[in-house]
């Protein structure tokens, strides 16, 4: 019998998961070349502007294989939508029987994105934090701060957005957690921050190099397509260490993407996010890093599966 979790269930669920430890055994499984993962399937839209991925893929001698469909229409607020949607289906990787629909609505994807910057941070962030830099007012810019609490004590927050009436919603929506400040612009944001972590669709470099200062680490989550970019591609030319959450990816969309073709980063320069935690690369506190997620299919296999042991545990009792 198939399981059907909706949206409500799966919140539940997921407050009980350590979803930065799954990200981080998935993406040590993909590095190690454990899983198959073929690339990503796109449609892009203009009228109106949104994108959808198709992702799926297995780990090799798994129990499960996982099909997501994951879309982002950026008009939909005002539709009174999320800007995301999505569903992700499991099967039993032996019969290909459906084993569960997990109507999530993109919850999961904003999700398994967050806490792999979170996880990008635990590893390749300085040691003290003295700012976090968000870029970006959306739902994963949310996600990334609630994420981050769990690898930084660092509680100082730049906000900046396009939208000066969103940005303000969003420093106010934080809470006496944080302690926000509205930068004036990315340049501030970059100057004042030395965790900073982007997450707009952006098709037009944000973040400047001149401005990012020794010590800084930078984790770009927005550029997931072949046309978007968040940082300038002379970041590159300062970075000490480049990872890409794939390799195989980075080739064809992504900052890392970007800066190949820009001419201001050799591929050869660049780790793979699993070999770079396993190998303890470590970093001096004046060193620039940069973590460009572009999103695995691997990270939806570990947040399905995980959703899906805790829901078949928690029917039994």
């Amino acid at each position: 019998m198939t399981s059907v979790i909706n949206l409500e269930k799966i919140k539940e669920i997921t407050e009980n998961l350590d979803l930065v430890q799954a990200m981080e055994e998935g993406f040590i499984a993909y590095s190690n070349e454990q899983t198959v993962v073929p690339p990503v399937g796109e449609l892009l839209f203009d009228e109106p502007k949104g994108d959808a991925h198709i992702k799926y893929g297995y780990i090799k001698n798994d129990d499960y294989y996982v099909v997501k469909i994951a879309s982002g229409f950026y008009d939909n607020p005002s539709l009174g939508l999320a800007s995301s949607q999505g569903l992700m289906l499991l099967f039993d990787q032996k019969t290909g029987v459906p084993k569960a629909v997990l109507l999530d609505e993109g919850y999961l994807t904003d999700l398994r994105t967050a806490a792999a910057g979170a996880l990008a941070a635990k590893y390749f962030a300085p040691e003290q934090v003295q700012a976090i830099g968000i870029v970006g007012t959306g739902i994963q810019a949310k996600w990334q701060l609630e994420m981050l609490k769990s690898v930084s004590s660092c509680r100082n927050v730049y906000l900046w957005g396009r939208n000066q009436e969103k940005t303000a919603a969003f420093a106010a929506s934080l809470g006496t957690e944080w302690t926000p400040i509205i930068a004036k612009s990315p340049d501030e944001l970059a100057r004042k921050s030395n965790l900073i972590v982007t997450c707009t669709p952006a098709e037009v470099p944000l973040i400047p190099a001149a401005a990012i200062q020794p010590g800084t680490h930078i984790t770009a989550v927005g550029s997931d397509t072949p046309h978007k970019q968040e940082l300038e591609a002379g970041v590159f030319i300062k970075a000490s260490l480049v990872i890409a959450d794939s390799l195989n990816q980075s080739k064809s969309r992504g900052e890392i993407f970007k800066a190949t073709q820009a001419g201001t980063l050799e591929a050869s320069r660049v780790v793979e996010l699993g070999t770079a935690i396993q190998s303890g690369i470590t970093r001096k506190e004046s060193d620039i890093t940069v973590v460009d997620l572009t999103g695995v299919a691997v990270q939806d296999i570990m947040i399905a599966k995980a959703v899906y042991h805790h829901y078949k545990t928690s029917t039994k009792c």
